[in-house]
């Protein structure tokens, strides 16, 4: 085989390969906007985002439950030169020692922002140098309470509250990109709609110009018409070829943005399905401003910063405030002291018997941090959080007032553009019919190349016109959706 004849083969297999591998999509709008949700790089990101705010929150929420923890030094030695003063002077000795030790706590947090913990466990110091150990095991009950947290800033119900603010705030904000989504979704697929129908029209008129410009030719080969509506005719076709290649490359542009805002293979192959028919839907503005004053997730989320803000006010007050911490514990401790020669378990058991006799330890403390002069530093940190909380407050004002300027927008812009749409439905049939009673009259010789192209043009623009006021009367639909979180094709709410 010549090796021409071997490179074809290997393309045409290539090519077989890579067609077998291509998905085939037969897709309307509902299928775009369900495939787009599961595949679209943003939505998976976003997703991401909320298990990041629900891991967030579960770790708060964990904080408050009963924690277990063990410390283990399994073994510590130390070989050095240590220092000692006294009266008499300083003086240096050798140090070689072993140590073992275990430690158990069980911590139980409090929702005053205090905790009640336990520990018990025992160490055992090797003295390596005077051949002895030091045995201890001892076990404390204790509580520990920040007075400040009663009366001002509780740490750990301001981090549930924070966490579960956030959660909420991602919650809102997947669904307020997922409506995003769906529009830009549908923006892409009616554009890429737009343009197939354009190239449909491109090829309709295409096949037009050629039946036209076979009519005119055959006339001027019997001297029925002049050279120049003949070469017309020709000219017009070369244009109507130019039209029909510009409209593919068009369509090829907007198919590939598709796949890809979708998350679908570009080399998959994609069959849009539409049969361009609508509802006639009239929306109440006030019912649809209403429905987006409750819904929107905007509103919501300035809410979030105003609680937000009110946590870190009522933080920065209580830091200017009258801070102290009570402690308290009781405790059991046995110790024993003997050669290394004897076994460990001997020292466990004398140091256990020392833990049961001796009496118990316990003490109690109340320290208190009085702020006295600070020059005015946390009140104006506490007047800057006032300042941010009462901006948040106004943003959340302006936010309500541009939710129904929008919505009374939209609402105004959906029903001109079905207004729109109704006419233009007419304007089609009107130009079809017109359109076909000039053809038959160019084909009966009544009227020159000139007239008909001027139908042909008035035909073509009641096409596009028609299309564009059906896109715009569908994307106005899908935007209200979003700006009201309200389905009003099928009626429903979209949360």
């Amino acid at each position: 085989m010549k090796p021409n004849k071997i490179i074809i083969a290997i393309f045409i297999f290539m090519y077989t390969i890579s067609i077998s591998n291509a998905n085939v999509h037969i897709l309307d709008l509902e299928n775009s906007i369900a495939i787009a949700k599961m595949k679209s790089y943003q939505m998976l990101g976003l997703k991401q985002d909320l298990k990041i705010a629900e891991y967030n929150l579960r770790s708060a929420t964990s904080r408050l439950r009963t924690n277990v923890s063990m410390d283990l030094n399994i073994p510590n030695y130390t070989e050095t030169i240590r220092e000692f003063e006294d009266s008499t002077g300083i003086t240096f000795y050798s140090v070689r020692q072993a140590r073992y030790s275990s430690a158990l706590t069980v911590n139980q947090p409090l929702p005053t922002d205090g905790r009640i913990y336990i520990t018990t466990g025992m160490a055992s110091t090797d003295d390596l140098n005077y051949n002895e150990r030091l045995m201890r095991v001892n076990t404390r009950l204790g509580l520990t309470q920040p007075i400040d947290a009663l009366y001002g800033y509780n740490n750990i119900r301001s981090a549930l509250k924070s966490a579960e603010l956030a959660y909420e705030q991602s919650q809102r904000r997947l669904k307020r990109e997922e409506l995003n989504l769906v529009y830009s979704v549908s923006n892409s697929f009616y554009r890429l709609l737009s343009v197939q129908r354009r190239q449909e029209l491109a090829q309709m008129n295409l096949d037009r110009q050629r039946e036209a410009y076979e009519i005119a030719k055959n006339k001027y080969d019997a001297g029925l018409i002049r050279e120049v509506d003949a070469l017309q005719m020709e000219v017009d076709l070369a244009a109507a070829q130019n039209n029909y290649d510009l409209a593919l490359l068009d369509q090829e542009s907007a198919l590939n943005s598709f796949k890809e805002l979708i998350g679908i293979g570009l080399d998959d192959d994609v069959v849009i399905s539409s049969e361009m028919s609508y509802e006639e839907i009239v929306v109440d503005v006030n019912s649809a401003v209403e429905l987006a004053l409750q819904n929107r997730s905007e509103v919501r989320e300035r809410e979030i910063f105003i609680e937000m803000n009110k946590l870190n006010l009522q933080r920065q007050r209580a830091a200017g405030m009258i801070r102290g911490n009570l402690n308290a514990y009781y405790e059991k401790i046995g110790v024993d002291r003997a050669s290394n020669d004897f076994a460990l378990n001997d020292a466990v058991s004398r140091s256990f018997s020392d833990f049961q006799d001796r009496p118990g330890n316990f003490g109690i403390g109340l320290s208190i941090h009085i702020p006295i002069i600070d020059w005015g530093e946390n009140k104006a940190q506490v007047q800057a959080a006032e300042a941010r909380l009462q901006q948040n407050m106004y943003e959340k004002e302006q936010v309500l007032r541009t939710i129904e300027t929008e919505v009374k927008n939209l609402v105004a812009n959906l029903s001109s553009s079905l207004r729109r749409l109704q006419l233009l439905e007419k304007n089609v049939l009107v130009a079809e019919q017109s359109f076909e009673i000039t053809r038959a009259r160019f084909a009966d010789g009544d009227i020159d190349s000139q007239s008909l192209a001027l139908e042909r043009e008035r035909l073509n623009s009641a096409y596009t016109s028609h299309l564009d006021a059906y896109i715009q009367y569908e994307l106005n639909l899908a935007d209200l959706m979003r700006k009201t979180l309200y389905d009003y094709k099928n009626n429903q709410p979209v949360i």
